[in-house]
């Protein structure tokens, strides 16, 4: 049986493990042309172990691996990045669905248990997606999650070598709703 923090109809998400090394890289491995040139998970164990680990022990990260709740299967992670507390109370969102669940709204339903989670357990006030704005899917997930477009970071993070424009998604407390979240 596994232990989720958050359930919905078809997943449930679960803090990262150690002993996951070997699904989350196979996926990874099996994702790369979905997830390039916008994202990177690690696709070797020893990769794997050192990112895990952060999210693990760091408490300014939350990280979520988004399993099928019929089978179990690694669908996708989303990670809750940069917590402040206090006055703040704001957390970054970075994720990626693995290849075999893209396109199944499994991420749309887990994107919806984080964000309850967030804003409930977690006590958030604020989350905020930056995608780079030729990743439509990413906006797509955004858009469908109740985000609102806030601005445009040029040169805003560093990814495959060179520094990428983003554009800014946030989502507050008072603009979720059982529809939006779920």
């Amino acid at each position: 049986m596994v232990d989720y923090v958050a359930e919905g109809p078809r997943v449930g998400i679960r803090p990262y493990q150690l002993s996951d090394a070997d699904e989350f890289t196979a996926r990874s491995r099996e994702s790369r042309e979905l997830h390039r040139p916008w994202l990177f998970p690690p696709d070797r164990a020893d990769a794997y172990t050192q990112y895990a680990a952060r999210l693990i022990e760091d408490p300014t990260k939350h990280g979520f691996l988004v399993c099928e709740r019929d089978s179990g299967a690694l669908a996708g992670f989303i990670n809750i990045n940069n917590v402040v507390q206090g006055g703040f109370r704001c957390g970054a969102l970075g994720y990626g669905a693995f290849a075999h669940a893209a396109g199944r709204g499994l991420m749309s339903e887990g994107l919806g248990l984080v964000i309850r989670y967030a804003f409930g357990p977690l006590g958030l006030h604020r989350l905020e997606i930056n995608a780079q704005p030729k990743n439509t899917a990413s906006i797509a997930l955004a858009r469908r999650a109740g985000f609102r477009l806030e601005g445009f970071s040029p040169d805003f993070l560093f990814i495959d070598g060179a520094w990428r424009d983003h554009e800014r998604w946030a989502l507050t407390a008072e603009m979720v709703s059982p529809a939006t979240s779920g």
